[in-house]
């Protein structure tokens, strides 16, 4: 059992790091994940039942730490043409399931939806999913070790799609 204080940190860290993405602060947000980091969405599948809908052999994101500063500081440049202009999103985080594991490691379970536009057109996207995290208490804090995404669609229809989840 995790106690409630310890579960509202948890839900706080998840939302204030949802923040620092909505708000382009992506060097803040690089500072929250570990060295030996893990950042994956796998591919969704429409199949019949019981093939799996996932295929976690192929990754629309497979990364690590130095991929993620790469991505990062690719948007700082004039060539990042999938965020050019930037896209103004807004990330809802719900539904947390909390799990304390050995090792003061945390596994958390929630549920994403995020709104995107890009431009003046007024043409929107909504991305929903349900992400699984791994948090490593350091200090007083937590720090991404790990987290997956696994998207409500199989085909994304967003354009240029370079945001984090």
């Amino acid at each position: 059992m995790i106690s409630v204080d310890h579960r509202f940190a948890v839900q706080d860290f998840l939302v204030a790091e949802a923040r620092l993405l909505d708000h382009r602060r992506f060097e803040e947000w690089l500072e929250l994940w570990t060295d030996d980091a893990t950042y994956y969405v796998p591919v969704r599948v429409s199949k019949k039942k019981p093939a799996p809908d996932v295929n976690d052999d192929i990754g629309l994101f497979d990364d690590n730490k130095i991929s993620l500063t790469l991505r990062v500081r690719r948007l700082g440049t004039d060539v990042a043409w999938a965020e050019d202009p930037p896209s103004f999103t807004r990330r809802f985080v719900s539904n947390f399931e909390i799990q304390p594991e050995e090792g003061g490691e945390v596994r958390v379970r929630d549920y994403l939806l995020m709104y995107r536009s890009r431009g003046d057109g007024g043409v929107h996207d909504l991305i929903s999913g349900e992400r699984e995290h791994v948090l490593r208490v350091e200090g007083d804090g937590f720090r991404l070790a790990y987290r997956r995404v696994v998207l409500d669609q199989a085909s994304i229809g967003t354009k240029n799609f370079g945001v984090f989840l």
